[in-house]
């Protein structure tokens, strides 16, 4: 997410991720990597961390890939341009050949966990597997596993089925790479085979977990090198009995809410690692001195204090108890932070928008009344989006508030304006109360209950359930409160909620961003929606490299999606961040992880005091 003084301009979208909303120069280094022995700073962020997992559908939020991006070094990131960088400095990839297409990954010499332990080809194998899902158990729903109230999987979990949950299609990503990948003799390099081409190949590899650690806790085996042969030897020989323990401990096992007992799930790749953790406060990152890569950081220890309220993040900045902010905005926000003296205000709009989905099948309501599309037309015309926007946005960033009004394209990006012309979604531009109550007429339904979940804790979110609540009720729906501080787990969970509305976080560049959102069983679709056209045209796109055809792709997808009556969209994210003179090098992008993209080139200026 770009801060700046004035609006930025918004351009193609990427991957996306769960989003909760959203610190610098001392001389007297330490070593020659530019790290400051003692030097801190503390930042705030609106949701707590539950997750060292981000690539489950259960950890797949922005409050955990902040932090598993700092811990997790990988092939490549997104600097604040935005642009792909590729770090070799962990590994490097290169592409053998275009048909088939084979693309060729190296981890670079002498990287280590943190526990001084090998980065290898066994920890990209095990990366392969769980993101492939090529040697899943066929046919496994863990639908009736999946604990209700946490979003979490049960104890009664199947012990004997493969099943990792990363929500991968077969038409997309490393679905695409069924083969199971060559090992290097040397054990540092894994070729992947893809059956088609795949046009994002190059943001499709996640930043690997430790093969050694799960090998440990999930087989029982105490060393860490024989752990690691043990998980290889599952993958190369499809071992189910193994392969189910390990995708178990891989699905599970690093999910926490406070500092693990077992120092083991800390272990890291990147610049920094937990060190400490307490529940619903906070999170503290320090220098991984084991981390030889080119992103060193220069402030040792960073602490990410847990603050959903966006005025008492701006109090603790005035107080001083933080270094920089970045809650979701408010108009009452800006307007304590511009009183700070001392601290330096940006605001935007980021990458992020506001939407709100049904569920199609799974729902609370046991009746599953989405599934009738003239209830769902009936429910979308009572949402009042400019009412929102007028009420909660444009106090914020005046009249660079901007309602968004395509599922697919973001507001200013090649192809919003043409596609909004003639998706649909002008049925939708205002309340239509008297219409939604034609429709429930039709339908045969009276007062049916719809139960909405959303970040209870959140002050925006409370209003914007309010407006939402107060509109539907007029047309005879009966809307009640599933709210809950632990929103982001249950997203996605069945018989949780019967509509939801949170923020989709731009993650990366790419051409099949949305396509995890809408396809049948990707890891974003958390509605149980299944459309054939969508998942043919999710299919094309995925191997469709001609530009005006990706264009016309996307155009027929959002037409469908609001012919649907999927959901509506309602706002992009203004944004306030702000931050004391204490740090320097803040410099947030429009994507995810936005303030922590660089969070290695931070300083503690020399107004700012350090631990000696």
């Amino acid at each position: 997410m770009k801060r700046i003084s004035a609006a930025v301009a918004l351009t193609a979208a990427g991957a996306l991720v769960i989003s909760g909303c959203a610190a610098g120069g001392g001389e007297s280094n330490n070593d020659d990597s530019g790290l400051v022995e003692g030097s801190s700073i503390t930042a705030a962020w609106n949701q707590a961390f539950y997750s060292a997992n981000g690539n489950t559908s259960y950890g797949n939020a922005t409050a955990n890939n902040n932090i598993n991006y700092l811990t997790y070094a990988g092939f490549n990131y997104f600097n604040n341009v935005p642009e792909l960088v590729q770090d070799t400095s962990f590994g490097s990839y290169e592409k053998i050949s275009d048909d088939p297409l084979t693309i060729k990954y190296t981890i670079a010499d002498d990287v280590k966990w943190s526990d001084g332990t090998a980065v290898d080809a066994t920890d990209l194998m095990l990366n392969w597997a769980a993101l492939s899902r090529a040697l899943d158990t066929p046919d496994f729903d863990p639908a009736e596993y999946t604990d209700p109230d946490t979003g979490e999987f049960t104890d009664a979990f199947p012990t004997d089925v493969v099943y990792f949950d990363s929500g991968v299609t077969p038409d997309a990503r490393f679905g695409l790479v069924q083969d199971t990948p060559e090992v290097s003799d040397d054990g540092k390099s894994v070729t992947l085979v893809y059956s088609k081409p795949y046009v994002d190949w190059e943001t499709s590899f996640a930043s690997p977990l430790p093969a050694h650690i799960i090998g440990e806790k999930a087989l029982g085996i105490d060393d860490a090198e024989e752990a690691k042969t043990a998980v290889l030897d599952a993958i190369q020989n499809d071992d189910q009995e193994a392969l189910a323990k390990i995708s178990a401990f891989w699905n599970s096992g690093f999910n926490f809410t406070a500092l693990p007992d077992d120092p083991d799930l800390l272990v890291a790749s990147g610049p920094y690692m937990i060190s400490d953790f307490q529940a619903d406060q906070f999170i503290t990152l320090t220098a991984n001195p084991e981390y030889t890569g080119d992103n060193k950081p220069k402030i040792e220890e960073i602490t990410v204090r847990f603050i959903p309220d966006p005025l008492a993040a701006a109090q603790a900045l005035e107080n001083g108890e933080v270094d920089i902010i970045s809650p979701q905005a408010t108009a009452d926000l800006k307007t304590a932070v511009d009183a700070i003296d001392g601290v330096t205000v940006l605001t935007g709009v980021e990458g992020t928008y506001e939407h709100l989905d049904l569920q199609f099948d799974q729902a609370r309501n046991p009746d599953n009344i989405f599934k009738d599309p003239k209830v769902r037309e009936a429910f979308l015309k009572t949402v009042p989006r400019q009412e929102i926007l007028d009420k909660l946005i444009k106090p914020i960033v005046g009249e660079d508030a901007l309602l968004r009004s395509s599922q697919i394209f973001v507001p200013g990006s090649e192809g919003y304006d043409e596609s909004v012309a003639n998706n649909g979604s002008d049925q939708f531009a205002e309340v239509d109360i008297e219409g939604a109550k034609a429709l429930l007429a039709e339908a045969g339904l009276t007062n049916p209950e719809v139960c909405i979940l959303y970040a209870s804790n959140n002050p925006r979110r409370v209003n914007e359930f309010a407006l939402i609540q107060a509109s539907a009720n007029q047309a005879g729906f009966n809307v009640t409160d599933c709210g809950s501080e632990e929103w982001g787990g249950l997203l996605g969970t069945p018989g949780a909620y019967d509509a939801v509305f949170f923020g989709w976080q731009t993650t990366a560049l790419s051409v099949t961003d949305w396509t995890a959102n809408f396809e049948e069983g990707g890891i974003n679709n958390l509605s149980f929606y299944n459309n054939e056209e969508i998942n043919a045209l999710s299919q094309e796109i995925s191997s469709e490299f001609d530009e005006e055809r990706q264009m016309e792709i996307k155009m027929e997808a959002d037409k469908i999606l609001w012919n649907d009556f999927f959901g509506v969209t309602i706002f992009q994210f203004p944004s306030v961040t702000a931050f004391s003179d204490r740090v320097t090098n803040i410099d947030p992008s429009i994507i995810a992880p936005t303030i922590f993209w660089n969070a290695w080139d931070w300083e503690v200026t020399d107004s700012g005091s350090t631990d000696e």
